[in-house]
């Protein structure tokens, strides 16, 4: 076992077991080409080492940044959500305005609840966030350290090594020096005078030079003992041959310690530092993309949470305000008011004045002659009784003695004539104040209701939400609670044709004021679906539309009782089939 791989054993970087194969050094998904760069640079580990250090500074400024938005929108949803609380619980104890006023006020402020509470949420997941990435920076700084630390320990071992052959060699130079000069002195040519017998020119002067360094040479030898410089020189090339080789065997292990950090811990540490660089740099980059996800979620939210997209969502904020009808208001106000203070409990002048003969004869001509001013005959509501909304279809239809609702016609008439051409009718709902509006008026007196007016004609979409909403307030949906079973069983059907039969059969099951009903409104569907290019409504959207409505929603069991909801897609289906194949099933061939 090599020096290097004893010193890391010995500081327990590395297990006994831990072998070094170069195909299993990097990751099969690592980038090779950066990794083939990097080890052809001999700053690879400063370079990553400094990129880390940037990318860590750019994490904490990021988590810093959360951390901080974190903390307004925390702080801005609380004290809204405090605000609105606050105030709502404020007016219920105050004697502001009641009726739709106090409605649509209470309304708004649960709307600014739930929108405290999206940004409570949001900075919930800052907070969240911020956390994630400080704890990535301090792991990957723990990581880089670690792997700081193991590259010094490995280019300390190697700059050890050398310097040990380089000791080794000064050694070896000194002994070989020491045995070239004994060789010099045992032959008779002082070691002072080797430079100038190597620097001598040939030649006559060279010989003549040689000439004197031997004669003096061998002055220098008389009277030394022969054996003496054999021994002496045995023991000096002792002393070199085990210097030799020391300096080889030196020499041999830096070579292997070089060879094997280059070749194989190099790689090793620049990938380990390149998977510090990659985890934080993606980290940092994941939580930024998630940051502008949530932002424009907690956007969308806020849009949403003011304006529904679904209408049973119920009414947006401005939808919500807008449906304060003050007169209405008033006109309760002004009833409660009278009933609570006038009569008996009046403190103020009485109105029938004197009680004498001549008297109150005038004041009940005069109170007649004011109850029948056009004035008081325009400002009451007329209301004849036959209610439209929430009734019986069967007893609607026996009390007008007519075989479809007339609500339905008068809506169907005025939508075929204003909304044939118009995007996304039946989809697009309408005002909600408006809606309310035209309901109420359907529902006091059906026929003195002019929907050919500027009011109704110029936006279609309130005419198909009032006709929407009178069918969703049926008591028994128009495809009938005790035959929803039987329908969704038909749409269970794979085959098209035997899925259109088992419908029919269905539908001709129906009662016949819903037969009818349905025959009438499924030919009005069908004038829409011919005018798709225009108005954009295929028999999938109107399904979609209407699976729900006609269907109600829940399932009943054979007791009569509510089970559950049923499946949409089921619903939509089923009302899919019977649209698709109308003319089959409700056009006779005479009236075809």
């Amino acid at each position: 076992m090599s020096k290097w791989r004893e010193s890391l054993r010995a500081g327990g970087d590395l297990p006994d077991n831990a072998t070094f194969d170069s195909a299993t050094l990097v990751e099969a998904n690592f980038d090779e080409n950066v990794l083939r760069a990097l080890c052809d640079m001999d700053c690879g580990i400063p370079l990553l080492l400094d990129r880390i250090k940037q990318s860590m500074v750019s994490c904490k400024e990021a988590s810093a940044f959360f951390k901080k938005r974190a903390t307004l929108e925390e702080e801005y949803g609380r004290n809204l959500q405090k605000l609105a609380r606050a105030t709502s619980d404020a007016y219920s104890m105050s004697e502001g305005k009641a009726g739709t006023y106090v409605t649509a006020w209470q309304s708004a402020m649960k709307t600014h609840e739930r929108m405290a509470e999206n940004r409570i949420q949001f900075a919930a997941r800052l907070h969240e966030m911020s956390q994630e990435l400080a704890t990535l920076a301090k792991e990957v700084d723990i990581s880089r350290k670690q792997t700081k630390d193991l590259a010094s320990r490995y280019e300390k071992t190697l700059q050890e090594s050398e310097a040990t052959t380089e000791k080794c060699k000064a050694r070896f130079d000194v002994t070989a020096e020491e045995l070239g000069r004994l060789l010099l002195q045992k032959e008779g040519e002082p070691y002072r005078d080797t430079q100038v017998q190597g620097r001598a020119p040939a030649g006559v002067g060279g010989k003549r030079a040689i000439g004197k360094a031997v004669a003096k040479g061998g002055m220098l030898l008389k009277g030394r003992n022969p054996g003496n410089l054999q021994r002496q020189e045995d023991d000096v090339r002792a002393r070199v041959s085990k210097e030799s080789d020391a300096y080889r065997k030196a020499v041999t292990e830096t070579q292997a310690i070089r060879q094997e950090y280059f070749n194989f811990q190099y790689p090793r540490l620049l990938r380990a530092l390149k998977e510090c660089v990659d985890e934080i740099d993606l980290g940092t980059h994941y939580h930024l993309a998630r940051y502008a996800f949530l932002c424009e979620s907690v956007a969308l939210q806020d849009g949403v949470t003011l304006t529904p997209v679904d209408e049973d969502a119920g009414a947006g904020l401005k939808a919500t305000l807008e449906s304060i009808d003050n007169r209405s208001d008033f006109k309760t106000y002004m009833q409660n008011y009278a009933f609570a203070h006038g009569g008996a409990n009046s403190k103020g002048p009485r109105r029938d004045g004197p009680r004498d003969e001549g008297y109150l004869p005038l004041i009940s001509a005069l109170t007649a002659q004011a109850a029948n001013s056009p004035a008081t005959v325009n400002a009451q509501i007329s209301d004849k009784g036959r209610p439209t909304f929430g009734v019986d279809l069967a007893e609607q239809m026996n009390r007008d003695d007519v075989d479809v609702p007339p609500i339905m016609v008068k809506c169907c008439e005025a939508i075929e004539k204003y909304g044939l051409h118009t995007q996304g009718v039946y989809r697009v709902g309408g005002t909600m104040s408006k809606v309310n509006k035209l309901k109420e008026r359907l529902d006091r007196d059906l026929d003195s209701v002019n929907l050919d007016a500027e009011e109704w004609s110029s936006d279609i979409s309130n005419v198909t939400s009032v006709l929407k909403l009178w069918l969703r307030e049926l008591p028994d949906p128009l495809l009938t609670s005790t035959l929803q079973n039987g329908f969704l069983s038909a749409a269970q059907n794979e085959n098209d044709r035997l899925r259109h039969i088992r419908m029919h059969e269905r539908v001709n099951d129906l009662p016949d004021p819903n037969y009818s009903t349905l025959k009438y409104f499924m030919g009005h569907l069908n004038r829409i679906v011919q005018n798709e290019a225009h108005n954009a409504m295929s028999i999938q959207n109107l399904a979609i539309v209407f699976g729900p409505t006609l269907f109600g929603q829940g399932q009943v069991n054979a007791s009569g009782q509510l089970t559950g909801i049923m499946d949409p897609s089921l619903q939509n289906r089923a009302v899919e089939t019977i649209l698709e194949h109308y003319t089959d099933i409700f056009v006779d061939e005479n009236e075809a």
